[in-house]
């Protein structure tokens, strides 16, 4: 027998190798049926996976986000299946669950997907889906995996497997598709009900433009039509406040083949715009004790690997350019160059805490796919600024950040919105994350203690933390449900040693 944790803190006993969906029958027939998944120690699983062990669980439904997400992979593993069918030869590298729905990157062998081709998939994947085939997890050996990619000619898993370690790998069959794959996965096909593809794109694989060029097919799944024909609705309201639309027929901004993509030009109206938005910000942080600065939009190599965002950052930033023997970056963030304004004077505690801000032009480097508007780009005015203070002053000046927040979300009718706390994975130290163990727990409890005592919703997101420290990200949604970091507190415990920042104590 194993003892099974709920909860409500109830702990019942089931037989050895009873899975979640067994114990939901045990509790109600219905109850049953709208089982997908269950979090099972922690670790989201297939409903049907065998329980050998004391466990902890949490029986997971369409209503809660990892049952959606669950629900989205299988429908992703679906969509694959029908793809095969109509496209013999196809091959997949990769098809997660999204924020709303999920995609899956394929290589058609130089064939297109065409709008007609989409009405067919949606049809055969609603014949598959009435199928109900049961999708079934398979523990394979490394080398049988291998054996199996290999037969048939499918690089892109055989690259996959050449990261994954031989005891760790999974199968997922559902009728005549599988596929490498760690799951979790609904039951079986049936829970599908309602189907939409949505979108046709290109996708370098592994997201490198060099690489070849795939193709990205997205889809949406519901339990029920009346659940699909609500979210199309929603998307017709936001086609109609879409900032792209709107940007162009209020001459607000435009984008230009010969400037570069993510690169926006800011027409008259949008200016205007841009300027009261930038005096309210100013006005504001006049007002809470900021003083402002301005720095250049380049800087050499040379302070980007003294604040560590060379290397960890350097991905996310514009080649450098050579110039007298020296390179030089395009500034992808404002926190090196402040570092070098609070040094260039003799601070004492008596000018602590000081508060720099600067609306700093900012440049990154974001792949292709990953734009959107105004909202993914690659030049950037942003609202930034430093706040330099012991550690006695921290949680009264953090806390004070989280309020000039809330004030804004009061002038601008944001309701919705929740507090992210990033944190950093001990695993990932010396590699992701600054090699400070110690300095990490600390400093992630004083943020942790500030968001408590301020009454703050929000909730802890393991390995999402910024590489010297953790933060604060304020996440809203579109009217679509479509989540978006509007701003970010960071705590940063290393550019002081860096920089060599000091200051006469008491």
């Amino acid at each position: 027998m194993v003892k099974i944790s709920f909860p409500d803190g109830a702990v019942r006993e089931y037989n050895e190798g009873s899975s979640a969906l067994d114990i939901a029958k045990s509790i109600s027939e219905g109850l049953a049926r709208k089982v997908i998944a269950a979090n099972v120690n922690g670790e989201v699983w297939d409903a049907t996976r065998p329980i050998n062990n004391d466990a902890t669980l949490k029986l997971l439904t369409w209503m809660d986000d990892d049952g959606k997400s669950t629900f989205w992979h299988s429908s992703a593993h679906l969509m694959a299946e029908a793809v095969e069918s109509l496209f013999p030869g196809a091959k997949f590298w990769v098809g997660p669950a999204i924020e709303r729905g999920f995609y899956y990157d394929i290589d058609l062998g130089g064939r297109q997907i065409t709008e007609e081709d989409m009405r067919k998939l949606e049809t055969r994947m609603a014949e598959l889906a009435k199928q109900a085939n049961p999708y079934v997890r398979k523990e394979i050996s490394k080398a049988d995996a291998i054996k199996y990619f290999d037969e048939k000619g499918d690089e892109y898993k055989l690259d996959l497997l050449g990261n994954l370690n031989d005891g760790n790998i999974t199968f997922y069959s559902q009728g005549n598709f599988t596929d490498l794959c760690r799951g979790p996965h609904i039951p079986n096909t049936g829970f599908i009900k309602a189907i939409k593809l949505t979108n046709i794109a290109g996708a370098y694989w592994k997201g490198d433009e060099k690489n070849k060029m795939l193709t990205r097919l997205y889809g949406v799944t519901f339990p029920s039509q009346k659940e699909l024909d609500e979210y199309l609705a929603l998307l017709e309201e936001a086609k109609k406040r879409d900032h792209r639309k709107l940007g162009k027929e209020l001459g607000i901004f435009t984008m230009d083949d010969d400037i570069g993509p993510g690169l926006p030009l800011w027409l008259p109206n949008g200016t205007i715009i841009i300027e009261e938005l930038e005096k309210l910000a100013k006005e504001t942080e006049q007002r809470a004790g900021y003083k402002r600065v301005v720095t250049p939009h380049i800087a050499k190599e040379s302070l980007y690997i003294t604040s560590g965002h060379l290397p960890y950052y350097e991905d996310s930033m514009y080649p450098p350019m050579e110039l007298e023997g020296q390179k030089y970056y395009l500034k992808a963030m404002n926190c090196p160059h402040h570092h070098k304004i609070f040094a260039a004077e003799p601070k004492s505690y008596k000018d602590l805490p000081l508060r720099l801000a600067e609306y700093g032009t900012c440049y990154r480097y974001e792949q292709s796919g990953e734009l959107f508007g105004l909202m993914r780009v690659r030049c950037l005015h942003m609202n930034d600024a430093h706040v330099y203070c012991t550690k006695e002053q921290f949680a009264a000046e953090f806390r004070a950040v989280n309020d000039m927040y809330l004030k804004y979300f009061k002038i601008f009718g944001i309701d919705k919105y929740v507090m992210r706390l990033s944190l950093h994975d001990p695993a990932k130290l010396g590699q992701k994350y600054i090699n400070e163990p110690e300095l990490w727990l600390e400093t992630e409890a004083m943020v942790r203690k500030v968001l408590t005592e301020s009454n703050i919703p929000f909730v802890e997101v393991q390995d999402e933390g910024a590489f010297y420290g953790p933060k604060i990200d304020v996440q809203i949604w579109s009217i679509i449900g479509r989540e978006f970091t509007l701003a970010t507190n960071q705590v940063d415990f290393a550019q002081g040693r860096r920089f060599k920042l000091e200051f006469t104590n008491k």
